[in-house]
């Protein structure tokens, strides 16, 4: 059984370096060409191979890590609504598609379940499980953010953008802190905090490029 784990554990490994390799190229080149694209394709398979098999894993026995499973389930959801947040960039998309609504429904209510659950037990004196209502908070806060977009798709040019951007950054804020903390064990403040820290400052730089160029436009 070890043997197994330890077999998957390398795959997790090879897929996850994938998704950071090329998530780090995809942010270096430029937006929209065709590398970004083949990258992000690639940073897109990398991260939810790597997360499907780390969610398993992070249950059994000698293997536990709760983090390291909200984190594979969050990566999922961003990679997944990131790139399907894409299809609102075609003009014929004005209304958000029953798929649209299934993906952050469902990452909204597994959310607040992480939410009561985490509450739950850290009543009963588990204070590990703060990490399901932080987690929780902060899905509960992307999805509600997911359908406030979708009642103002017309209304928010380049939302889209703004959006995929902002949870294709998530997912590799994600992917790096795992890397950091469970791959190389630096459990310190710097290491949980840098890479989202970094990563903000990234989101907040394009969303104000994205705005800039919208107000330039309607001039």
């Amino acid at each position: 059984m070890e043997e197994t784990i330890k077999t998957l554990i390398y795959i997790h490994a090879f897929f996850g370096g994938l998704g950071l390799v090329t998530g780090i190229g995809s942010i270096i080149v430029k937006k929209g060409s065709k590398p970004h694209k083949k990258m992000g394709k690639l940073f897109s398979i990398g991260m939810i191979i790597s997360s499907l098999i780390s969610m398993p894993i992070s249950w059994l026995p000698n293997h536990e890590n709760i983090f390291l499973f909200l984190i594979g389930l969050f990566t999922i959801y961003l990679v997944i609504s990131g790139n399907q947040i894409l299809t609102f960039k075609s003009k014929s998309k004005k209304l958000a598609k029953p798929i649209d609504k299934i993906i952050s429904g469902s990452m909204l209510t597994l959310s607040i379940l992480m939410i009561l659950f985490g509450t739950y037990v850290m009543i009963k004196g588990n204070s590990t499980y703060l990490l399901f209502v932080f987690f929780g908070g902060f899905g509960l806060s992307l999805t509600i953010r997911d359908f406030i977009f979708y009642k103002n798709v017309e209304k928010t040019k380049n939302g889209w953008l703004s959006n995929h951007i902002g949870k294709m950054i998530g997912a590799f804020i994600a992917s790096i802190t795992a890397f950091i903390v469970a791959g190389l064990g630096i459990g310190n403040l710097i290491a949980w905090t840098l890479p989202s820290i970094l990563g903000t400052i990234y989101i907040v730089y394009w969303r104000r490029k994205l705005k800039t160029k919208t107000v330039a436009n309607t001039v």
